[in-house]
């Protein structure tokens, strides 16, 4: 299976597999019936999750077969529920590079006026580039942008777009790949080789890895942040297995 998931998210293109991969993730979840995981994003109950990940040695437990959620998602949506109060408020939200495990759900909340954009995903409504935000200055009350700033050519400048269309007072969640044994930001642009820089970079498309510093940045783009150690510090240990969370991550909680 790891062999085949591997294969799947290197060569087959990143807008395909958003269209499809549901549906071939909802075969697959026949295998993996059970009680042992729960994903806190649909509610859905599994035996164990999908493995996940573009190495053959990808991570074991990560894909919720049912909404596609993987372990940063599964967080996200805890922490909102725990920590927000996004599921009670009237609130407008940007949402950028949206996650099929969230369009759906959050399309259906009467509390929200929900956009999604990107510059490529079909299932994004909103085509933009995240460094020419096309809405005015005050416009949102909550934005979310995970696993995209490690992609960018200007990451401050998108931090600060992010910064502008939000409300005095309006957050948001801007998650990135971290390798918290580096202080600072590794970028790197002689290193050319695909493989060289999926070795150094986690994947030859990532122009950057964040490092300790990550909230320092964000705070570059005109961000208030506070580092949450949600996982760590206000879940249990049964929590974090049962819900198949990455047991490390911080969650960035970016204000205006």
């Amino acid at each position: 299976m790891k062999a085949i998931i591997s294969l799947v998210l290197r060569y087959i293109p990143r807008p395909y597999l958003q269209l499809v991969g549901h549906w071939a993730a909802r075969f697959l979840s026949i295998f993996y019936l059970g009680n042992k995981v729960e994903c806190p994003v649909c509610n859905s109950h599994y035996g164990k999750f999908l493995p996940y990940g573009r190495n053959t040695s990808s991570r074991e437990n990560a894909l919720c077969p049912s909404c596609l959620s993987l372990e940063r998602h599964r967080l996200m949506g805890l922490y909102l529920k725990r920590k927000t109060n996004f599921f009670t408020a009237d609130l407008k939200v940007l949402h950028v590079a949206p996650e099929y495990c969230f369009i759906d759900r959050f399309e259906h909340m009467k509390n929200l006026d929900y956009i999604t954009a990107d510059i490529e995903s079909p299932l994004a409504k909103v085509k933009m580039d995240i460094h020419s935000i096309p809405f005015e200055d005050n416009t949102f009350d909550v934005a979310f942008c995970n696993h995209v700033m490690e992609h960018v050519d200007d990451y401050i400048l998108a931090m600060s777009e992010l910064h502008r269309v939000l409300k005095p007072g309006g957050w948001a969640l801007i998650q990135s790949p971290q390798d918290m044994k580096y202080e600072v930001t590794y970028e790197d642009a002689t290193i050319t080789d695909p493989k060289e820089r999926e070795k150094y970079f986690l994947q030859n498309d990532h122009l950057r890895l964040f490092g300790r510093n990550y909230g320092r940045e964000l705070e570059k783009g005109g961000f208030t942040v506070r580092e949450d150690r949600f996982v760590m510090d206000e879940l249990t240990k049964e929590e974090v297995k049962r819900y198949a969370l990455p047991s490390e991550e911080i969650v960035y909680f970016c204000q205006k």
